[in-house]
């Protein structure tokens, strides 16, 4: 097995509870239907790689059940409390020694291939990021081989300067990677994105 972690960042997709701006669009109902396609096609990218994959779900109540969309191979663990830089970092530590990998279940370009890209980073690079199109990012990954102390303080979320918010919490010495521009699913228009595809 590759030495390594992905860690996909889910939740249950309940109607009402996932993808409120786009549910404000289509509807509840259908947000969350299209919230657990892109959240089956994610898990099935991740779990494709030779590396560990765990499933960080956001509510308790997502640790049992839903195992037709969160395989139940897969390691499952909560989140926990707080905004999402308080859970990404919960994660990171938590993580097994290595590389880990963050990602989240909303870009629906996402491939198996791009974690292989990503790992590929961290042999060099301290940081690597997959930029979202609108500021933030679909992906983040640390090498772990040194330590990040103010990660996330002040980050601007579900902005367009969060990526850029994210890099300056980083040491001035950490050298970063980036990984191809992908855009997500946050509201209507981005619809266009979600289409048929191979998970590598």
């Amino acid at each position: 097995m590759m030495r390594g972690t992905v860690i996909v960042l889910a939740k249950a997709p309940r109607a009402g509870a996932v993808k409120t701006r786009l549910a404000a669009d289509i509807g509840a109902g259908r947000a969350a239907a299209l919230f657990r396609i892109m959240t089956e096609r994610t898990v099935a990218s991740a779990i494709a790689g030779p590396w560990r994959t765990i499933i960080a779900v956001d509510a308790a109540s997502a640790l049992v059940g839903w195992d037709n969309v969160f395989p139940q191979s897969v390691v499952r663990r909560a989140q926990g409390p707080g905004d999402l830089g308080d859970r990404m970092r919960r994660q990171f530590h938590a993580a097994p020694p290595g590389p880990a990998i963050i990602i989240g279940a909303d870009a629906p370009d996402l491939r198996t291939a791009h974690l292989y890209q990503a790992f590929q980073a961290l042999r060099g690079a301290d940081a690597v990021f997959g930029p979202a199109a609108d500021g933030g990012y679909w992906l983040m990954g640390l090498a772990r081989r040194r330590t990040a102390p103010g990660l996330f303080a002040g980050v601007r979320w579900s902005t367009k300067h969060a990526l850029k918010d994210t890099l300056k919490t980083l040491p001035s010495g950490f050298s970063i990677d980036t990984l191809e521009t992908l855009s997500d699913i946050d509201e209507a228009c981005d619809l266009v994105h979600l289409g048929p595809r191979s998970t590598r």
